[in-house]
């Protein structure tokens, strides 16, 4: 048996996408099997994932343009996005946030 290193992993459930803007969206609660998400952004947004309806606000998790964050959540729990706050980095557009459950 020949051992080699392997890179760590998680098995690939749905993928939900949000549309985002000034306005919050919002998804469907995580699978049963759900224990973290995979997301990417194509544009700069913010982020709030808890239990029940979600309302993300210009100061909850800020996820830049076209990066791939992994975040360990609980399953059944939901998630809202919002575009980012303009400011002197950042120039708030709408986007879309893609959402992969992972297991």
């Amino acid at each position: 048996m020949s051992f080699f290193p392997k890179q760590p992993s998680s098995r690939i459930g749905g993928t939900q996408t949000i549309a985002f803007d000034g306005s919050v969206g919002a998804t469907n609660k995580f699978g049963p099997g759900t224990f973290q998400l995979r997301l990417a952004a194509s544009s700069a947004c913010c982020y709030r994932i808890g239990d029940g309806a979600q309302a993300a606000t210009t100061a909850d998790v800020f996820l830049p343009a076209n990066t791939v964050e992994y975040v360990t959540v609980t399953p059944g729990q939901n998630i809202a996005a919002i575009k980012a706050a303009s400011n002197g980095l950042v120039t708030a557009t709408a986007g879309t946030l893609w959402i992969t459950e992972l297991s």
